[in-house]
């Protein structure tokens, strides 16, 4: 049995991202860490491209099942 590894939450990608361009920024790696950082971040931010598009898929399947008539706006009753 194939074990499928779960991919990262958008939030987690995108700190990820942060702490590799924070790496980067120092100027304290060699060109080959900066590659391997600079490839990671590639990966990451393809993973985040899909993921908000998967939300955005999801949002307009939601809006044409509900009519956007039918929509209202969201009050938040907690104060």
């Amino acid at each position: 049995m194939t074990r499928k590894t779960k991919s990262p939450d958008l939030e987690t990608s995108l700190a990820e991202i942060n702490t590799l361009i924070e790496q980067m920024e120092q100027g304290e790696l060699s060109l080959e860490q900066s590659l391997e950082r600079f490839e990671r971040g590639i990966i990451l931010i393809k993973h985040c491209q899909k993921v908000l598009q998967e939300a955005e898929q999801k949002v307009q399947i939601l809006i044409q099942n509900n009519g956007e008539d039918d929509l209202q706006p969201y009050e938040n009753t907690e104060e």
